[in-house]
Formats: C-alpha cells, structure tokens, sequence
C-alpha cells in the first residue's frame, strides 16, 4: 500500500482485476486470458474467503492475497450458494467494493435484482419494456386462484434459479405444488406461445456488454424449456432489430454492465423479454456465434478503468 505522511491509503493497486468465483473454469480461463491481452494482471479468489476486517485494513476489508490493498476493477462469475447470512455478507463485500471506488463488473445491485426474478420483472415492466404478466405472492391459496381462472397456461419459475432448471408449466386449474417445493413463494409467469418452425420450440439469447448487443443466438428444441444447458440446439441470431434493442434495454432497466438477456417471438409477432442474467456463462453463445464474448467484456472492463487505471 502506498504511505503518504506516514498514513496508509486506500489507492487501488492500477493494474490489478480481481475474478470472484468457486472454479477455475472454461469460463474463468477465458476471461484470465482476456483481461490479460488487456494488459492487467488477475487475481481469481472466492467471495466465502473475503469479509470485513473494520479497523484493521485500511478499508475495512478483507481481500486474500491484496496485502490490504484494493483492486482497480472486480468482475464476478459466480457466486456461491449459502445461508441468507452468508449470502449477505459476500454482497456486502461487493457492495462496500463500490462505495470504495472499485468499478464492479456487475455490482451488487445489479446481481439482486436479476437473482431475484420479481425484481428483473417488476423493473422491465417499469421501463415500460415488454414482459409477460407475472404474479409473485406467498398465499398459496390466492395464487391458485389465479392459476382456476387463467385463460391459459403459466410458468412457475424458482424466484432464485438459472438454466432452465425448476421450471415447470402449470395448466389453467391445475394443483400448485406445496409451498415448501417452491421456498415458499409462488413466482407465475403467462405461459408466452412463441413462434415455432420446424415444429421446434425457439427464443433468443443475447449478450449485451457495455451498451451493446456483442452476441446473439436463436435456441431450439423439441421442449418448451429451451437453455442450452436442457438440451436445446443454437444458432447465429442477428445483432440488430427488435430483440437486440429490447436486451440492451432490458440490461440498462437492471444496471448491468453486462448480461445473457432471454426474449421470446411471439406467434403473432413481436418480442418479450423472458429474463435477465446478470453472472449467464457464454461457452454455449460463443461455440454458435463464434464471438470472442470474454474479450468483448475484457475491453468494456478497460474502457471503464481509463484513464485512471490504463495508460
């Protein structure tokens, strides 16, 4: 750490980007690579060892491996399940990160409101964005109501969840499962009937960094889950039109700087967006594409720093 007049400051160290993740990954090998060809060192470490050492470090944080000193810019992959505590706490850190100066890559509020489906929803709806009707309660009761008298078919969705899993389309009139199966509140989405060809269940995926759509694919399958993760097949979508339109909004709605953004063509026409992911993998996008996505966020990442970290 650098001493002025004897007192340490909390200066981040300019060439250093700090990877939070639980494994060394494709993902996270990728996007090592990428940020170095950018000139910056990287550091990988697990937001369950980082915390708060208040009054010990000079920012009141405990980074393993920093010595006490802050990184210029922090990118987070992943974090890990636990307790709401633990949960918490490892947002806090980001948190704090922010209001230190460190550029986050995405920040905290970014990553609660997208891990939390309703808030992604409430937040579209309130940029007046297209998105189907959702309904998210804790009354079992009152939900099923809901589900007797919907003209048609819903999604019940986990509130916390990624890559298809947990989904599952209800019937109008048929049985919720019991509160405990969905951690006691209910999140029901209007079932959205896309336009098919083939007879294959299609929508759209489209990575967005720093204001821009850099990737997108059409994802396909016989089912109407359709993440690459359950099955379904890709292919190059345009990066122009009303779907790309509609991500980079969708993105900006939830303060992200970048992130994996689901919509659905209607049959009828026109787009809807399903979801925002705000820590999506890219491995699927990038074998379709043929897009460098890790180099696409390497760069937004040092656009961000310049001039202050990057000479």
């Amino acid at each position: 750490m650098r001493m002025v007049g004897g007192t340490p400051t909390r200066d981040p160290v300019r060439d250093l980007v700090v990877i939070f993740t639980e494994d060394a990954d494709w993902h996270t090998r990728t996007l090592c690579r990428a940020i170095e060809r950018q000139g910056l060192r990287v550091l990988v470490l697990s937001l369950n060892d980082c915390g708060f050492a208040i009054g010990e470090t000079p920012h009141g944080l405990l980074l393993p491996g920093l010595d006490g000193q802050l990184p210029a810019a922090a990118f987070v992959r992943v974090i890990a399940k636990g307790t709401t505590e633990q949960i918490t706490m490892r947002l806090g850190v980001l948190h704090a990160l922010r209001e230190l100066g460190v550029k986050v890559m995405n920040d905290a509020r970014a990553i609660e409101r997208c891990v939390d489906k309703s808030m992604t929803s409430f937040l579209i709806a309130q940029a007046g964005l297209p998105t189907p009707r959702t309904f998210v309660r804790e009354d079992p009761a009152a939900m099923q109501a809901l589900i007797d008298s919907a003209p048609g078919d819903s999604v019940l969705k986990p509130l916390f969840g990624a890559q298809g899993k947990g989904l599952r389309r209800i019937a109008a009139r048929e049985p919720l499962p019991e509160a405990t199966k969905v951690g006691g509140v209910y999140y029901l989405q209007e079932f959205v009937e896309g336009r098919r060809r083939d007879g294959l269940f299609q929508d759209w995926r489209v990575f967005v960094v720093g204001g821009r759509a850099v990737a997108a694919m059409m994802r396909r399958s016989e089912r109407w889950i359709t993440n690459i993760h359950q099955g379904a097949a890709g292919e190059p979508a345009p990066l122009d039109g009303a779907a790309a339109e509609l991500a980079i909004a969708a993105t900006a709605a939830v303060g992200a700087d970048y992130a994996g953004v689901d919509l659905i063509e209607e049959a009828g026409g026109g787009f809807t967006i399903l979801e925002v992911n705000s820590m999506p993998a890219w491995k699927g996008l990038q074998k379709t594409t043929e897009t460098d996505v890790a180099a696409a966020m390497a760069h937004h990442l040092v656009s961000c720093l310049q001039p202050a970290a990057v000479g």
